[in-house]
C-alpha cells in the first residue's frame, strides 16, 4: 500500500506538533518545516482536530497541539482515519468493480489479507513510538 500525500502530510504534522510539545506549533511553521503548501497543512490539521488527535487554538496564543498524550495514538487508526476507506484494488470499491474476472478472481482474498496486515503492523505503534529520539527530531524538525 502506498499512504496518500493527505496520511503523509497528517503524519509528519502530528510528529512535529509532538516533538514541539508543550509549545503549540502553527500552521505555517509546519508547512514551512516539510515545504508543504500552508493550505494542506490546514486541511490536514482541521482533519486532524475532527478526528480528536490535536487541538487548534486561535489568536496570539493559538497553534496545534496535541489533544492526547502521544503514547495513546495509534498510527494505525490515524492511517485508517487519514485514508478513509481506501480500496487496494478496484474491487474492493463498493460503487463496484468493471473486472471481466471479477465474480471468479482469487485475488481479492490476499489483497485483502495483505491490507488487513498492513494495518495490523502499524497498531503496534503509537506516536510516542515513532519519535523515540525526541531530541534528536527536533534537530532535525528545527524545533527549539
Amino acid at each position: 500500500m502506498q499512504l496518500s500525500k493527505f496520511t503523509d502530510y497528517g503524519l509528519r504534522l502530528l510528529m512535529q506538533v509532538m516533538v514541539s510539545a508543550p509549545a503549540r506549533v502553527s500552521v505555517k511553521q509546519v508547512a514551512n518545516t516539510f515545504d508543504i503548501s500552508e493550505h494542506h497543512v490546514a486541511k490536514v490539521a482541521s482533519h486532524l482536530v475532527k478526528g480528536g488527535y490535536i487541538s487548534s487554538g486561535r489568536g496570539r496564543a493559538g497553534g496545534l497541539t496535541l489533544a492526547k498524550s502521544s503514547k495513546d495514538i495509534i498510527i494505525g487508526d490515524v492511517v485508517r482515519y487519514l485514508s478513509g476507506d481506501i480500496a487496494v484494488a478496484e474491487c474492493f470499491n463498493a460503487s463496484g468493480c468493471d473486472c471481466q474476472a471479477y465474480s471468479q478472481c482469487g485475488l481479492r482474498g490476499p489483497l485483502y489479507e495483505a491490507q488487513q496486515a498492513f494495518y495490523k503492523a502499524l497498531d503496534v505503534y503509537t506516536l510516542d513510538d515513532v519519535v523515540a529520539q525526541k531530541t534528536l527530531m527536533k534537530q532535525l524538525l528545527g524545533v527549539n
